[in-house]
């Protein structure tokens, strides 16, 4: 019943945003969405903390969410769509924003092992939305497409966004959550 519940909860959200998704498309979208919302909700907390069932907080697309990571990963794959012909390149590190992004990315082996190691699931959604919240930081710091950007630093920066949607996609994998290319 719950699950019911949430994706016609998510279907309003969506309702409001101006979407060129499909009408199947926009069913998987709303079922990802809801079932990654309640899941996340469960995962994301400290099994030895105090749990508060709230729609609004599970279900909204900012701060530690699934919505808000699932639109994270939809967000890099729009940035390759418009990409075109431009590849990943080699990642060199040039900025600050970068080094932040590129150091969360190479802690992921140890997130996980974290998981495992400690049965602590929540360190998992914890180290993902940082990883988010790094890249959203990534990308407002350093342009990856505009035309005033020399090839090689697209490239670089395309490779620093691939590997965030790897990691972004496999983590959420790791708890049973499903990524969408368009959101």
């Amino acid at each position: 019943m719950r699950l019911k519940q949430a994706e016609a909860r998510v279907k309003t959200l969506l309702a409001d945003r101006n979407s060129t998704l499909s009408e199947a498309d926009k069913e998987t979208v709303t079922h990802n969405i809801a079932m990654g919302a309640v899941k996340y909700a469960d995962l994301c907390k400290n099994r030895t903390t105090d749990y508060i069932f709230d729609w609004d907080q599970m279900l909204s697309f900012e701060g530690n969410t699934a919505p808000y990571l699932q639109y994270a990963y939809s967000r890099i794959r729009a940035i390759f769509r418009k990409a075109e012909d431009i590849k990943p390149g080699k990642i060199i590190i040039s900025c600050e924003a970068e080094e932040e992004l590129a150091n969360k990315l190479l802690a992921f082996s140890e997130a996980v092992y974290s998981v495992g190691n400690k049965a602590l699931p929540n360190l998992l959604c914890n180290y993902l939305f940082e990883l988010s919240n790094l890249f959203m930081h990534f990308y407002e710091a350093c342009p990856v497409l505009k035309d005033t950007v020399d090839m090689e630093t697209k490239q670089s920066r395309l490779a620093l966004c691939e590997v965030t949607a790897k990691v972004l996609k496999q983590g959420l994998g790791l708890l049973g959550i499903n990524v969408m290319e368009q959101m």
